[in-house]
């Protein structure tokens, strides 16, 4: 998170009148209008296996890839592979079985695979180029949280625990059954609640963490955020796994690179590390004004989403953009 900051930070802007949203608050996803009534939403995103059948990790990739596109209250449209592949250490089968899994959630998501591109590289990576639409006036971002709204998550929590106890041989891969799901359940649900109801601002739930994305969306819209630890949901194993040391390295560096713009009051340190872990294809941070949550909410499952958990609220900008309670 620092790094990607640093450098960020040192590069020119680019503008051009089309062009809606950048780099400017590590939005999830750039806008580009090409017409009054369409604006191009574009993101990319991938990385190596998670787990070990290459079907689901390419589900999980895909997923992980069009996320960005359903936080930004887009429709995904096209979606084009990138791929590192070992092909002299590994077979051809293996790449087929990872691009049909992407293939699949691509299908499911309403979308088309035009193309794509491949490396040879040390190690497998995958994910997706996707574009998706949306009105360019009616697009949501990270930097509209207001004092009042209450903060709603579309998934669990503890992704990132389960993989890297699976990695470790602390778990069998029987027991990331839960997470898989989480993570290849596409947040298209909770798009379209957003899309339906109306909400001040949201963002996906992915490498920086609950609480670095959070952080995001308190600076971004120039608030703090208040998150009841106790209230977010996690998935089975994720606190007794954390326990044992089965974190991603993103707890470490959220909470160094926040350092007193975080505070966690009296919340047990495993939960707060588990809040700060990196998430894979996770849910997504919604805040919305107080008299629409039952609304939001209820929109959430009525599109088939599982999880609408209200974990917290937005307040006025205080000296900690980010508290656990």
């Amino acid at each position: 998170m620092e790094l990607t900051a640093q450098v960020l930070s040192a590069l020119p802007r680019s503008t051009h009148p089309n062009l809606l949203l950048g780099t400017e608050h590590f939005e999830d996803a750039g806008i580009y209008r090409i017409s009054d009534s369409v604006a191009l939403v574009q993101t990319l995103d991938f990385f190596p296996p998670l787990v070990d059948d290459p079907f689901t990790f390419g589900r999980i990739a895909a997923a992980n890839s069009l996320s960005d596109v359903y936080a930004m209250g887009g429709v995904p449209l096209t979606a084009m592979n990138i791929v590192g592949f070992p092909d002299k250490d590994l077979p051809a089968e293996m790449l087929h079985e990872i691009l049909a899994g992407g293939s699949e959630r691509v299908h499911q998501a309403g979308a088309v695979v035009c193309g794509g591109h491949s490396v040879r590289d040390v190690e497998v990576k995958y994910g997706l180029s996707v574009t998706g639409t949306v009105h360019p006036e009616h697009f949501i971002t990270n930097a509209g949280a207001k004092p009042g709204d209450v903060l709603v998550l579309t998934k669990p929590i503890g992704s990132g625990v389960l993989t890297s106890a699976a990695k470790a041989k602390r778990i069998p891969e029987g027991d990331l059954a839960e997470a898989i799901e989480v993570m290849i359940e596409l947040n298209a649900a909770a798009a379209g609640a957003m899309t339906a109801v109306g909400v001040s601002a949201a963002t996906d739930v992915t490498g920086f963490g609950l609480v670095g994305h959070a952080y995001e969306m308190a600076t971004a819209g120039g608030v703090s955020l208040e998150i009841d630890a106790a209230a977010v949901p996690l998935l089975e194993q994720t606190l007794d796994l954390a326990t044992q040391g089965c974190l991603a390295r993103t707890h470490k560096a959220a909470q160094v690179y926040l350092g007193n713009r975080f505070a966690a009051d009296a919340v047990d340190a495993v939960l707060v590390n588990v809040l700060c872990d990196a998430q894979t294809s996770g849910g997504l941070l919604i805040s919305v004004p107080a008299d629409t949550i039952d609304a939001l909410c209820d929109a959430v499952r009525s599109h088939g989403g599982k999880t609408a958990a209200i974990i917290g609220r937005v307040v006025e900008p205080n000296d900690i953009a980010i508290r656990l309670r």
